[in-house]
């Protein structure tokens, strides 16, 4: 029963995704956020399991920093943030110089003078914002990227969104096989490219514990192995959507690794630092980060 629930859950969200992708094709630009805002009061409404996830993961975060209602207000607006991406994606996507011109760049010197270096260079980031639309917009600098991503539990939507990062150059490199990935990643280093690593979802018992929000939280340990193995420099990177609804990509300042006594202490405190940077955007502009995943899930010892 179980499984059967999830295939007609996906095949709904299959045929959604479908008559929106219609709508959007046919649709002014100007009534695009409109059509988001319908898009979100049904998902709010109907995706029932999602707004529980969203308010109780908010709950964790800002347990004795905000309201309840607060919180209720930030999951509405996580789903309206969501929305807007999904919209755009549809949209945009198609429309390269539209893209271009919605989308600016902030303290681009950082990148450029990390791939003077030659080694490559590793995005650290999140599920933070319409993050697909940073890797397009960099790959219409001229920018050679790729994106360490899950494969998506839909083939078919996984399909939608391969074929849309094809057209910009933009690489996936999956997770998994892990070997596989880290080898791809690793080769794209080497050419001195840049690789999109996202590390705020739960790693099951494969990663390191970091603090995030005040909570041990199962954590990714790529971006600093692939860093000790090539070099490459580590750029925490962030797209922030503005009142207007155009988009900010905004690049940090390199992190130089801090050594530790052992291997391992390196990488956990880096990890560590990296995820302090992520944690602070997020406080910055809660509604833009996805609070419908499990993030504390796994649990250390």
């Amino acid at each position: 029963m179980k499984k059967i629930s999830k295939s007609l859950s996906r095949c709904a969200g299959w045929l959604g995704l479908s008559l929106c992708s219609l709508i959007i094709r046919i649709i002014p630009e100007r009534y695009l956020y409109g059509f988001a805002r319908k898009i979100t009061f049904l998902g709010y409404i109907f995706a029932v399991k999602q707004s529980k996830i969203a308010f109780e993961s908010l709950s964790v975060a800002f347990d004795r920093e905000k309201s309840a209602d607060e919180i209720r207000q930030i999951a509405k607006d996580c789903f309206s943030c969501l929305a807007k991406s999904a919209v755009e994606l549809m949209f945009l996507m198609d429309k390269p110089q539209l893209l271009k011109k919605r989308i600016h760049l902030v303290n681009k010197e950082y990148l450029d003078a990390a791939l003077v270096k030659g080694s490559g260079v590793i995005l650290v980031s999140a599920h933070f914002g319409n993050f697909p639309l940073l890797l397009a917009r960099l790959s219409l600098e001229g920018y050679k990227a790729s994106a360490i991503m899950r494969p998506m539990r839909d083939e078919r939507v996984e399909k939608i969104f391969i074929r849309k990062r094809q057209k910009y150059n933009v690489k996936t490199i999956y997770s998994q096989p892990r070997k596989v990935c880290v080898e791809k990643a690793i080769r794209a280093l080497r050419n001195n490219e840049v690789v999109f690593i996202p590390i705020d979802q739960n790693f099951g018992t494969g990663g390191v514990f970091v603090d995030f929000f005040g909570q041990k939280a199962a954590t990714a340990t790529g971006p600093v192995v692939l860093a000790q193995r090539t070099k490459a420099a580590l750029l925490p990177c962030f797209i922030i959507r503005q009142p207007d609804d155009t988009h900010t990509i905004v690049f940090e300042p390199q992190l130089e690794l801090r050594e530790g006594k052992i291997s391992q202490e390196t990488v956990l405190m880096n990890i560590q630092r990296l995820t302090s940077i992520i944690e602070s955007y997020i406080r910055k502009y809660p509604a833009e980060w996805g609070w419908i995943h499990r993030r504390w899930k796994s649990k250390p010892g």
